[in-house]
């Protein structure tokens, strides 16, 4: 991963079909190494004490929780992910359709 500056980090990129709902775009791009991290999710991340490979391979089995195709400025979805521990955590995910790319915008554990 490459601060690129601007909050991001920023991973390789691949394509994806854009056919796919948000949750599913979002998990192929993540699966390909197309995502950024921003810098607020860096430093959620170091708050809670997550790693971000722990972020990233808890998406794959994360169940959605949210779709919101209207959200400013890329639409995002809220997934449930599972820590090696069993510890729950909401990562939220946004969509940047246009470069085509995912980027993880917070997480935070369940109160």
């Amino acid at each position: 991963m490459v601060y690129e500056g601007n909050g991001l980090y920023r991973c390789r990129r691949r394509g994806y079909n854009r056919g796919m709902g948000i949750f599913q775009q979002v998990r192929t791009l993540v699966a390909a190494g197309d995502y950024v991290v921003t810098k607020h999710a860096a430093d959620r991340l170091r708050q809670r004490r997550i790693m971000t490979w722990q972020a990233v391979a808890g998406l794959d089995d994360g169940e959605l929780l949210s779709e919101r195709p209207k959200d400013k400025p890329y639409p995002a979805i809220e997934v449930r992910e599972s820590l090696p521990d069993g510890t729950e955590f909401k990562a939220v995910w946004s969509l940047v359709k246009k470069v085509p790319l995912a980027r993880l915008v917070t997480v935070h554990f369940f109160d």
